[in-house]
């Protein structure tokens, strides 16, 4: 039995499912949701998803910048009003 090297939780996989498993393979831990990739087959082992991790932490960036941009733009408005009560 594998478990999740995020929660911990036990992962359960039918035997007949895991003679077609192949390093690599895409998973998802049912407890935390973590998306998990098979590291190692014997004994199965299973690794965070990096790919994951590296496209969420993207999007958080993106997210960040265009906050940013808002707040900027913002700043701009208030610079603009303050120029036509002169």
């Amino acid at each position: 039995m594998a478990t999740c090297p995020e929660c911990d939780a036990e992962i359960e996989i039918d035997d007949d499912d895991l003679e077609d498993l192949q390093i690599g393979d895409a998973f998802e831990c049912a407890d935390c949701g973590s998306a998990l990739r098979i590291a190692t087959l014997d004994p199965l082992e299973f690794d965070i998803d990096d790919d994951e991790e590296e496209e969420e932490d993207a999007a958080e960036e993106k997210e960040k910048v265009d906050d940013d941009l808002d707040d900027v733009e913002d700043d701009d408005d208030d610079a603009d009003d303050d120029n036509w009560d002169e």
